[in-house]
């Protein structure tokens, strides 16, 4: 069985912040473009978030997109897993970035979006492959196009 894939260099000097993630591989409805946040930082981001305790991947999912764009999806294909090592600078912390990424479908926008500092954009794809902050996302990406095939 392969291993899931780890980002990054676990620097023995630092104590690091464990943070489980999931995020959603969305794309449009021409299927060439995919859902993508931009923070306030120009940084680009998967939809989705931190696990909150005791929430399924389901729930974060839903949760997250609610608060970050006003949509819901249709969770499908888990695509597997990958976790990182990074330092935020922004934070001033180091974190242990374990995330869970699904491939979801039927994107429909049901509100406005509680939070209203990020940037919401339907990306080519290829671009958002090659955008994409965290190599965790990257990954994530290049899973669901081996779907598409």
């Amino acid at each position: 069985m392969a291993h899931d894939p780890v980002f990054g260099t676990k620097d023995p000097t630092l104590d690091y912040h464990k943070r489980v993630g999931v995020y959603a591989v969305i794309p449009d409805a021409s299927g060439k473009r995919l859902l993508i946040l931009g923070a306030p930082n120009h940084a680009l981001f998967l939809p989705g978030g931190e696990v909150e305790p005791g929430e399924t991947d389901e729930e974060t999912i839903n949760r997250e997109l609610l608060e970050e764009f006003g949509v819901t999806v249709t969770i499908g294909e888990k695509l597997g897993s990958a976790a990182e090592y990074f330092y935020s600078h922004h934070r001033k912390t180091a974190y242990y970035h374990p995330a869970t990424f699904y491939a979801c479908t039927n994107l429909k926008k049901v509100a406005e979006p509680l939070e209203d500092f990020n940037t919401l954009m339907l990306m080519p794809i290829a671009e958002a492959a090659a955008q994409l902050k965290r190599p965790t996302h990257r990954f994530g990406v290049a899973q669901w196009l081996k779907l598409q095939q």
